[in-house]
């Protein structure tokens, strides 16, 4: 290694130091101005840990004085960004953790100033929006560890016969399908669904199940251990699939089409059959995903209900680095940001509703733009293989 690629590496990791650390720094004013200067002195902020009709044990609400709490989140972020750029930090996932929590907690304290947010509610309720995304990420990772880019999540067997069979591209394909199925759909909704009325669109959903014991720990039983079978079948699909992926000859040799199809044929594993069976079991995750909004959520369809749902779960996918847990944890932050919208409405912050519902597509943006160039997807991504 020669000195000028040290010297190109030593400032390129000093310049991440310094970009970091003034992010976190820009972050504890914008806490100042933003939430400080306009919350008033005595202001308190309850947070409820109770949720409406669990069978978990009753704890007292958490009150918090909203401006010094206020103030120390912002000292925190302030500390944060000049003990980054002095010493510097090589964590990147702390670096953000600070900046999230920091900046989210004093919108909170901020938003709920001399009014009552129960947590445990937005918690549960973000476990649950979590779930459709946390769906399609799973079938994005599934399908592109074996180098089929999943952008067709509706149409999945289709996409497969299309890009293996006649090498498609995968983009373009998956965009078709997307749009395809949108039409479809909105057709057979018109025609037919809504002249039949509830015969035909009243499914009615899963009940919720309460795990016994589990249920009654305070604050974390409501969330975790209260929820239909889709949320459950979601966390169990990622523990399997993450064994699967990482500790079975099935998983190695999808890692392998993924990265080396080339080699892995020469190995002898059939890459064109590993494609089409990973794509189709993606495809079958996906549809659990569809089945979340109508049978696991309201009881019925409606046209486009999935809201870009498929294309979050994309992203949680990539921030996630193409692992289940990763992509299932990431997830969880989009479900956070939608449940999060929706409670900010019912305590009527001074915030327009139409920004409030942007929220978890600025999130998606947002972190799209920190991942882009850093996440390394698997080296035959959308790469067509012919013997």
């Amino acid at each position: 290694m020669t000195n000028s690629t040290l010297e190109i590496g030593s400032t390129a990791e000093k310049r991440r130091r310094i970009s970091f650390g003034v992010a976190l720094v820009v972050t504890g004013l914008a806490i100042y101005l933003l939430f400080a200067v306009n919350t008033q002195p005595g202001a308190l902020t309850t947070f409820g840990l109770n949720l409406l009709g669990s069978r978990a044990v009753e704890v007292s609400d958490l009150v918090v004085p909203a401006l010094p709490a206020i103030y120390l989140l912002a000292a925190v972020a302030v500390f944060s960004g000049a003990y980054q750029m002095a010493r510097g930090v090589r964590s990147t996932g702390w670096l953000v953790g600070i900046l999230a929590f920091t900046f989210v907690t004093a919108f909170l304290l901020w938003g709920a100033r001399d009014k009552s947010f129960n947590l445990t509610g937005m918690l549960s309720s973000s476990l649950v929006r979590a779930t459709p995304i946390a769906l399609a990420a799973l079938c994005g990772v599934i399908s592109e560890r074996a180098a089929v880019i999943n952008i067709g999540v509706e149409g999945i067997m289709l996409h497969a016969f299309i890009v293996i069979r006649f090498r498609v591209d995968q983009v373009v394909s998956g965009v078709a399908i997307n749009i395809f199925g949108t039409g479809v759909t909105s057709y057979i909704s018109s025609r037919f669904m809504q002249a039949a009325g509830d015969k035909l669109n009243n499914s009615g959903t899963f009940p919720i199940i309460a795990i016994p014991g589990l249920s009654k720990i305070p604050v974390l039983g409501p969330v975790l251990f209260e929820n239909n079978l889709i949320v459950y079948l979601t966390i169990l699909l990622v523990i399997v699939m993450h064994i699967l992926l990482y500790y079975t000859p099935w998983g190695l040799r999808t890692r392998a089409v993924g990265e080396h199809p080339k080699a892995a044929d020469t190995l002898g594993v059939n890459v064109y059959l590993m494609r089409y069976v990973n794509v189709i079991i993606g495809g079958m995750i996906a549809g659990i995903g569809g089945a979340y909004f109508t049978i696991g959520s309201v009881g019925r369809f409606d046209e486009i209900m999935t809201a870009g749902k498929g294309f979050i779960g994309l992203a949680a996918m990539i921030f996630g680095n193409w692992n289940p847990i990763g992509a299932y944890t990431s997830s969880l932050i989009f479900g956070f940001a939608d449940s999060l919208q929706v409670k900010l409405q019912i305590l009527r912050v001074p915030i327009p509703s139409e920004f409030l519902l942007m929220a978890p597509y600025i999130v998606t943006m947002i972190i799209l733009t920190g991942v882009v160039g850093r996440a390394v997807p698997p080296a035959a991504d959308g790469q067509h293989y012919e013997k």
